[in-house]
């Protein structure tokens, strides 16, 4: 390794040098070829800083510190992200043969690559064609669609759809779920807005009363396609006014998953995988309540 371990990555926020952290995330680049307004990992407040492909950290420098990483702090689980991660292919490639399981975020406007059968690609669309390309640019929806159309058949690696929702995408969602249907895409997953302390964006709820109306048309969904939408129903219930509050407050993806942030030629950890300027009262990632919901099932029946 070119550099110390403690210089590539910078702990904080919490995360300590001896934790045990099961999950992982890790933004690979702060390049991007898309500027989504909603976009949690570009705003003000968190560790974002992009210097060109040439000053980021090699993917050597990179895979050596996360296999560090891994056997430090006992990680099975990464998720890639950035930016966009395949702006770093060559990265991903050799990258989620470190780990047992993997995660690929992409924005879908770049050709997907054989990572295998046991990595995922996460792909984001946000509605149908007019609501999507006012959240992620004009003519993003028909080149995502166009490349899930071009997928090479012998391609293993698995592909989802994960949908931001937002006040301005709620009413529209079905529109999407049916878009899909009969595509490459296998599953799909909605995942709430999560907003900054001083939201700007226009694109949240004032309240978890005002969301619940999106959160039952996602419901709705679920009963539809109970084998294509991917949200667990109990996870969907956890989201209510009455059970959201306990949920964000014993949050176990900040307990569990250490997130790596690439801010300039290191890693740094934000306050969570969402940085460091999030609401936790309005918070509405999918990860954070499938996790409640999963560790509630192991459990046990629920009292009553």
């Amino acid at each position: 390794m070119q550099r110390d371990l403690d210089d590539i990555v910078r702990l904080g926020n919490g995360y300590t040098r001896d934790g045990n952290y099961p999950f992982a995330l890790v933004n690979v680049t702060n390049r991007c070829n898309l500027s989504c307004p909603h976009c949690f990992v570009f705003r003000d407040d968190n560790p974002n800083l992009a210097v060109g492909a040439r000053r980021e950290p090699d993917t050597d420098e990179i895979l050596e510190a996360l296999a560090a990483l891994r056997d430090r702090h006992g990680i099975g689980f990464m998720l890639w992200m950035g930016g966009e991660p395949l702006l770093r292919r060559d990265l991903l490639v050799r990258g989620v043969q470190l780990f047992p399981h993997n995660h690929v975020v992409t924005n879908g406007t770049i050709p997907l690559v054989e990572l295998g059968p046991d990595t995922l690609y996460i792909v984001s669309l946000d509605g149908p064609e007019d609501v999507n390309d006012i959240m992620r640019g004009e003519g993003t929806y028909r080149r995502v669609m166009r490349m899930l159309d071009r997928l090479p058949d012998g391609l293993s690696t698995p592909v989802q759809v994960q949908c931001t929702v937002t006040p301005a995408n709620q009413g529209r969602l079905g529109e999407l779920v049916a878009a899909l249907q009969g595509t490459r895409v296998g599953w799909m997953t909605f995942s709430f807005v999560v907003p900054a302390k001083q939201d700007e964006t226009g694109l949240v709820w004032g309240s978890l009363e005002e969301r619940m109306s999106a959160v039952e048309e996602v419901a709705r969904l679920k009963a539809e396609y109970p084998e294509f939408v991917r949200n667990r129903s109990r996870a969907l219930e956890l989201m209510s006014p009455e059970n959201a509050p306990a949920v964000t407050a014993a949050c176990l993806t900040k307990k569990l998953l250490l997130p790596l942030w690439l801010d300039g030629d290191h890693f740094t950890t934000p306050y969570c995988c969402y940085g460091d300027d999030v609401d936790c009262s309005r918070c509405g990632a999918w990860v954070v309540f499938d996790m409640a919901a999963r560790m509630e099932a192991s459990a046990g029946p629920r009292a009553g």
